[in-house]
């Protein structure tokens, strides 16, 4: 068996919190389409999505460990993917100001004939934003690849979150690699 370790995701947020717990890896972007079935609970929605990113890179790569993770925002109910453009970023950020939602990381490891998969949930709360801010944040780019068009990291967005900051990010990081020491054994 390979010991060769593969992120099937190019985000570079997520590359960088996975170097944090693994000095070296490759990056292979899975890409195929994003299939959501949203009628499912929103933890089985991110899991499916990590799973489906997860057995797509292994499929060719079958001798590496290969981690997938899919990250969504969930905002009474409704399921918040990134922003189709700056109006849809903007109208996110406006309803989501002040109030509360749950960010979820779906995670698949799949090594050899081992499969896992997990999530973790962070509860964030939102500042006040203004129209203001808004506008100024959102014609800076940032939101504009990020689930729920907003980074954890970016300076005003959030006032406080309960869990895992990592998994905010996109990449949570504890989880991560408790899974691999466990399919590693």
């Amino acid at each position: 068996m390979s010991s060769r370790i593969i992120l099937a995701s190019g985000s570079p947020r997520r590359r960088e919190l996975l170097k944090q717990i693994i000095p070296q890896f490759d990056v292979i972007p899975a890409q195929g389409a994003e299939r959501v079935n949203l009628s499912l609970f929103p933890e089985k929605i991110a899991c499916g999505l990590a799973e489906n990113k997860c057995d797509e890179v292994f499929s060719s790569h079958p001798d590496a460990t290969v981690i997938g993770c899919d990250t969504i925002v969930v905002f009474e109910g409704e399921v918040l993917g990134k922003p189709k453009d700056r109006e849809d970023a903007a109208a996110t950020l406006k309803r989501l100001s002040g109030k509360t939602h749950y960010v979820i990381t779906g995670v698949c490891v799949r090594r050899g004939d081992k499969k896992l998969v997990d999530f973790d949930k962070t509860e964030v709360r939102f500042n006040v934003l203004s129209d203001q801010f808004i506008k100024i944040y959102v014609d800076g780019g940032s939101p504009l690849d990020k689930a729920g068009s907003y980074g954890i990291q970016d300076e005003g967005v959030v006032k406080e979150y309960f869990g895992s900051y990592t998994n905010v990010v996109g990449l949570p990081v504890t989880l991560v690699k408790d899974m691999l020491e466990k399919i590693c054994q």
